[in-house]
């Protein structure tokens, strides 16, 4: 690791704007001061643009191992710190699952042969695999997640027993996805019997409507209340679940919960455009739902902003409807999008620092990451605003599924550099090839 040196930055952190130097050795913020008379192999003049704590995105799929050509922790890595993302932590339903130790160390390897961005993974659950969960080091695992909703291969967990069973056995923080699969199915088949084969993409947010969600969620909740659960849910999109959630600071809570990117950015009007490109699971749905969403934010109801990148190939996206996959490639892009909505005044700029770093670093445990201060990684991003938007399909997509849907969107801001473990990771529109992201640790 080479010594860094960004001068004329303006810092953002801890609800401060300030301008200051940071220093950078061995991987880890060495000095903040308003000047730094220093030297460093890397020296960059930010010349007075913001320097952000790296954005930790608590919820990937990058698609290894199983499915290269979706996408792979090389190619999905370099995407992210293309758009800011310094840490990720990928998600288990993967072929096989990471439903076991060996999958797991199998996972961490391939990491650290290619992944350009710091790493984690979080472990799954099935009807069969409670015993290993239970007898499970918190600190191998960024969390463990289970689909109360529908999945694939055998990651479906609706037994009452065995969710009884998990909420009241996990040994560390359970990450929930939310919805209620026989709702779903019903809707499904309401919609089939109208449209047939030809089911429009604007009907998805009404086949996984805000009951289905609802109607999991709660029940989500009410087990971690009743057995103490450290309780994580995932990518919320209605307003009528955000009653279930409490304000405060995520430190003091024992239930938190998640918004993704482009729930935020999308509603129901864009699959007039878009179609299956923002199809997903759980569904982007109204405007009244995204801007409940929005406000939920900003008195800490919703705890953390993730992504959920999921990539498929295109021409799988352009199937039918009930054909098409969901999910959606979205790291290189989030960052930025999510900037729009500071320069659109719906957040501040502290705020979504708060959510996209430091509260996922509190969240989760993690180790010296999420802020920018003295003894921590530096994981820093650097983000020009720019004097007029730029398109976004000015730049190439990095993802391996090559294709957004951000690609009509013009953003206000780019990524000028990004630092991982302090080494220079992204940096005027390249990859740096020699840097090498760090697991993350958890103080559990």
């Amino acid at each position: 690791m080479t010594s860094a040196l960004i001068r004329n930055a303006r810092l953002v952190n801890e609800g401060q704007v300030f301008d200051a130097d940071v220093l950078i050795a061995n991987g880890r913020i060495e000095k903040i001061a308003p000047s730094i008379d220093s030297k460093a192999v890397v020296e960059i003049d930010a010349k007075g643009r913001w320097l952000l704590p790296g954005m930790i995105d608590d919820q990937v799929h990058f698609r290894e191992p199983g499915a290269p050509h979706k996408g792979s922790i090389f190619t999905e890595s370099r995407a992210a710190v293309a758009g800011g993302i310094t840490s990720f932590m990928d998600m288990p339903n993967t072929r096989p699952a990471t439903l076991d130790l060996a999958s797991l160390v199998d996972k961490k390897q391939r990491a650290a042969r290619s992944s350009v961005a710091n790493y984690a993974f979080h472990f799954g659950v099935s009807q069969h695999n409670l015993d290993v969960i239970e007898a499970l080091d918190p600190r191998s695992v960024a969390g463990v997640k289970v689909f109360m909703g529908a999945s694939t291969g055998d990651m479906l967990v609706d037994d009452p027993l065995i969710l009884e069973q998990l909420f009241s056995r996990v040994p560390t923080i359970l990450l929930a996805h939310c919805e209620h699969t026989p709702s779903i199915l019903a809707q499904e088949e309401r919609f089939r019997a109208k449209y047939g084969d030809f089911i429009p993409p604007a009907a998805h947010p009404l086949i996984r409507d805000a009951d289905a969600c609802f109607q999991s969620s709660s029940l989500a909740v009410s087990l971690a209340k009743k057995h103490g659960t450290r309780l994580h849910v995932l990518h919320l999109t209605t307003a009528k679940e955000l009653s279930l959630f409490e304000p405060g600071p995520v430190t003091q809570k024992q239930i938190t919960a998640e918004v993704c990117a482009h729930h935020l950015f999308f509603d129901d009007r864009d699959y007039a455009e878009l179609g299956n490109l923002i199809k997903c699971n759980p569904a982007i749905k109204s405007q009244a739902d995204r801007d409940g969403l929005r406000e939920a934010l900003l008195s800490d109801r919703l705890d953390v902003i993730g992504t959920d990148h999921a990539p498929h190939a295109l021409d799988e996206k352009q199937k039918p409807y009930s054909l098409a996959p969901s999910g959606l490639p979205l790291v290189q892009h989030a960052l930025p999008a999510l900037l729009e909505l500071v320069e659109q005044g719906v957040i501040p700029l502290t705020r979504l620092v708060q959510k996209t770093s430091h509260a996922v670093a509190e969240l989760f445990a993690i180790r010296d990451r999420g802020f920018i201060r003295e003894g921590y990684w530096a994981d820093l991003t650097l983000v020009e605003r720019l004097a007029a938007p730029r398109a976004a399909a000015r730049d190439p997509v990095l993802a391996h599924c090559n294709w957004s849907p951000f690609v009509n969107h013009q953003f206000q801001h780019r990524i000028v550099s990004t630092f991982v473990s302090g080494q220079l990771a992204w940096h005027e529109g390249h990859i740096q090839e020699n840097c090498q992201g760090l697991p993350l640790m958890f103080a559990r």
